[in-house]
């Protein structure tokens, strides 16, 4: 491996750990002051959808205008069982027109998916801490390849559900790979799994797996932080 090769690895781990940073912090400056908010309401009453909703909504607006971050959507996911009217419930807000989604008017099945297994909910809920999840196709919200990043939410230990927000892979790919092909490489992004996320090659696509490919011998380095690796290729690579 030369020794340019191994600046550019250093610089595109730079590149995703700052790029997907800013998210994370987002999420974490909101998640706790909302916990406390979600606490004394339910002190004074059953929690219900309307009232997640009300909490909900200024964070996930405040979070759709992050600047420097492609935000596509953003809220709140109840853990199962939490609220007194809902089994399960989202409230969140998406798009360019900032709309609250409402799964029940788009359809039965969407209404009634179980999120609990999805690894955007799973793993923070599991670990406590923030989660990359992606790249996948949402069903549930935009159809779209997507990326999740969620942060437990907990008042007194007791996790509540996960504050999270979408970024359409696409607009991620227009942003981060003209930074990857500055740096005179080729750099393709992967999940903790080795799924593309972007890549500046163009013969590999989001979702592709690097098992198995030409790749798969070249070293995944993680971005510290963020559970995301890059995989830089030598020049005559």
């Amino acid at each position: 491996m030369t020794t340019g090769t191994e600046t550019a690895i250093e610089a595109a781990a730079e590149i995703v750990q700052e790029y997907f940073s800013a998210p994370i912090r987002a999420l974490l400056g909101w998640v706790g002051p909302f916990a406390d908010q979600v606490a004394e309401v339910r002190r004074s009453g059953p929690l219900t959808s309307a009232r997640i909703d009300a909490l909900v909504e200024p964070h996930a607006l405040e979070t759709l205008d992050l600047r420097g971050v492609p935000v596509y959507g953003a809220g709140f996911i109840a853990a199962i069982d939490l609220l007194a009217d809902a089994h399960s419930h989202l409230a969140w807000w998406q798009g360019e027109d900032r709309r609250q989604l409402v799964l029940a008017s788009q359809s039965v099945n969407k209404e009634n998916i179980d999120y609990s297994a999805l690894e955007w909910y799973r793993v923070p809920m599991t670990s406590g801490e923030p989660h990359v999840a992606g790249p996948y196709v949402d069903y549930l919200c935009s159809d779209e390849y997507t990326i999740t990043i969620a942060v437990p939410a907990e008042i007194g230990g007791e996790l509540i559900g996960v504050a999270g927000l979408d970024l359409l892979v696409a607009a991620v790919e227009k942003e981060l790979t003209p930074r990857f092909a500055a740096l005179g490489h080729q750099v393709t992004l992967t999940n903790g799994v080795g799924r593309v996320v972007v890549s500046t090659d163009p013969r590999c696509a989001t979702g592709d797996s690097v098992r198995g490919s030409r790749l798969a011998g070249l070293p995944r380095v993680a971005c510290p932080g963020v559970a995301l690796d890059v995989i830089v290729e030598p020049m005559d690579g």
